[in-house]
């Protein structure tokens, strides 16, 4: 039996109207899969795969289940809207042919459908639904308000998603790989320097602390002040610059001075710790 999804938002109608008929075209089809090229505009980035080659071998038992959506380019080629995930499964089973439907669409079009079914889906990590909240706002011009209703969302969900891509971009990978959760990253938001929010990630990552514990350490940290003394001296550009550094190098980068004249510290552990740092460098 095939379990349907139960989408996160009110579907592809909600966003674009009852009455919109750019998607009205839904003729379906066996393509070759050969005919069939990738979206470069796919939102989502991170394909499981272990997932992918059980997902191969059961279409390989049971074929596709579930038709993917391509828009036609030419006579010879399609180009694919939604089910990336089906179609690399179905060329990893080598499938010669796959069952889509095929719609009419442009460029920003297909954008929006692509975006639209991503986020529908239930495994998407944190970070990807907030990226794809973001594109829906650009490609469809709208506030964050104005998508909360179409997506059928509070417009602090929106935001809370929104507010992710803040993130230094250490703590973004983090959610990427699934070391922290959802409820983890809004903690670490509130802490207003890069820096700090990196201290706190990297002892939530060595003493494995739940949602609760991470919630108690932003609270107590907003009470010292040492913590205060660095929200009111460090320069905004500066944090960003120590944040893309630190991550970079994979060590906690200190940047002090002022507009003419100023001093990074790169702290290592050991020599080897150091001679990876100059290897990134390309020192050596």
């Amino acid at each position: 039996m095939v379990k349907r999804r139960k989408a996160l938002g009110r579907g592809l109608e909600a966003l674009l109207g009852k009455k919109s008929k750019k998607y009205n075209s839904n003729i379906f089809k066996e393509i070759n899969i050969d005919k069939i090229k990738r979206n470069n505009n796919q939102p989502r980035s991170n394909f499981n795969e272990k997932q992918l080659n059980e997902l191969a071998k059961s279409i390989s038992t049971h074929g596709i289940i579930q038709p993917i959506t391509v828009r036609k380019i030419d006579e010879n080629t399609y180009q694919l809207i939604s089910g990336e995930r089906r179609f690399r499964a179905s060329k990893i089973s080598k499938l010669k042919s796959i069952p889509a439907f095929i719609k009419n669409a442009k460029d920003n079009e297909m954008l929006e459908m692509a975006l639209i079914e991503n986020i529908q889906r239930e495994n998407l990590n944190s970070l990807e639904i907030a990226i794809s909240y973001k594109k829906l706002i650009d490609e469809l011009k709208i506030n964050q308000e104005n998508l909360a209703k179409r997506v059928g969302k509070d417009r602090s969900t929106i935001n809370n998603y929104l507010r992710l891509l803040k993130l230094p971009p250490t703590i973004q990978k983090g959610i990427i790989k699934n070391k922290i959760q959802m409820g983890h990253a809004r903690s670490l938001i509130t802490i207003e320097t890069s820096e700090m929010q990196l201290e706190v990630y990297k002892k939530m990552l060595e003493n494995k602390l739940s949602v609760r514990n991470v919630e108690n350490l932003v609270r107590k940290l907003s009470k010292t002040k040492s913590y205060r003394k660095k929200i009111s001296t460090k320069n905004k550009d500066i944090e960003k610059l120590e944040a893309k550094l630190s991550s970079f190098l994979g060590t906690k980068i200190k940047i002090s001075g002022n507009s003419t004249k100023g001093e990074i510290i790169v702290p290592y552990k050991n020599t080897n710790d150091l001679n990876r740092i100059l290897e990134l460098l390309d020192i050596i």
